[in-house]
């Protein structure tokens, strides 16, 4: 009998579950968390296709093509060789925590959270303390726990706003006073704020400004995975205001990556380039599909608890623990997928599964209809 060799010792990473949303499609996907789609026709009017056509197909540079860089600082508020462009942003917080901690350091992880941003800390050996925001408190930053949590050998604090996956946001007082609170307790912490959804807005509603100037202990991410439908361009990026950061994740990208895709830069860009008119679709679409969610989880009340998001294409509801026991949840998410309908398990974001993440972006319109009222059809049956 041969052993494999990868039997032989612990895992760096753990079972992931959650791949199942790239790699077991179903009909009625309401466990994805992107906005409308893009797809690739509407990037290649104009002379888009003629660069393209054109490009040689090299080597970037390691920091990242320059007019994408200058687009993401014009919109982060601040200065291009502040940005550092990655592959996707999932990338960005795996080279963010490779850059900062060592198997003898401290992090602090907000949770519920998406699952890389602790999977990184963790293959590491990085001891990690996670920090549990209440569904009860519709997930509002506590910033007193987290300050709790603190040591003087803590290297980075790690939050989303808004939240992965919830779609809370935490206000810019709130942060302010949070990293007030990492400056006295871990002096030698990182901030890091997930801005994947911030310019996921509903309708009209205003855009925050992004957390990215606040001060050099805050290092942010984002992508136009999410907000701007485009996840198959593998393009998200880090903004860093500290100098010595900055080239300390530089350099991690050269030795892990060396550049990224100039074909993936190139199709970023224009996406930027477009993003008031990509933007504002989605914003449309988005306030739609949250007051149809509105009233759907108004109407199944008696079955279903409902943490209104701030932002994204996402949030959390929860089986109401008076009506569904232990194996009634169960019971409701076999009956999902009896009818070809999914949505995001709690334990992927370190929540237990009677919560649920569930997204209101991919779908179109009559899609997202019916797959509530297949939700609504698996709550009867549980």
């Amino acid at each position: 009998m041969t052993v494999s060799p990868v039997s032989t010792r612990p895992a760096r990473f753990p079972a992931a579950s959650m791949s199942d949303l790239v790699d077991r499609p179903v009909r009625y996907d309401l466990a994805e968390s992107t906005c409308p789609p893009l797809r690739l026709g509407e990037l290649l009017d104009g002379d888009t296709a003629a660069r393209l056509a054109t490009l040689d197909i090299g080597y970037g540079t390691s920091q990242g093509e320059t007019e994408l860089r200058a687009l993401i600082a014009a919109g982060a508020g601040v200065a291009p060789g502040e940005v550092l462009v990655t592959a996707g942003g999932s990338s960005g917080m795996f080279l963010l925590a490779f850059t900062l901690c060592r198997p003898e350091d401290h992090a602090v992880v907000v949770t519920p959270c998406f699952p890389p941003a602790r999977a990184a800390l963790d293959a590491i050996g990085c001891r990690v303390t996670p920090v549990a925001l209440s569904f009860d408190d519709g997930y509002r930053l506590d910033v007193e726990a987290v300050a709790a949590a603190l040591t003087p050998q803590t290297r980075l604090v790690s939050v989303a706003s808004p939240q992965n996956p919830s779609g809370v946001r935490f206000a810019e007082h709130e942060l302010r006073g949070l990293l007030d609170r990492i400056e006295a307790l871990a002096p030698q912490a990182v901030l890091l704020v997930d801005e994947t959804y911030r310019q996921a807005a509903y309708g009209a509603a205003a855009v925050p400004r992004s957390t990215a100037g606040l001060s050099p202990r805050v290092v942010t991410c984002s992508s136009v995975s999410k907000a701007h439908g485009a996840p198959g361009i593998r393009v998200g990026w880090l903004t860093a205001t500290d100098p010595a950061l900055y080239e300390s994740l530089r350099s991690a990208k050269f030795h892990t990556l060396i550049t990224g895709s100039g074909v993936d830069e190139l199709l970023a860009a224009e996406v930027l380039r477009r993003e008031e008119q990509i933007l504002g679709e989605r914003r449309q679409a988005l306030a739609a599909a949250l007051d149809t969610l509105d009233r759907w989880a108004a109407d199944h009340a008696d079955a279903v608890e409902f943490v209104r998001p701030d932002g994204g294409a996402l949030c959390c509801l929860r089986l109401r623990p008076d009506r569904f026991d232990d194996h009634a949840v169960r019971r409701f998410y076999d009956a999902l997928a009896e009818r070809e309908t999914r949505v995001g398990l709690g334990g992927w974001f370190g929540e237990p599964d009677r919560v649920f993440r569930l997204g209101f972006g991919h779908l179109p319109a009559a899609d997202f209809r019916t797959a509530l009222d297949r939700v609504a059809e698996a709550l009867a049956a549980a």
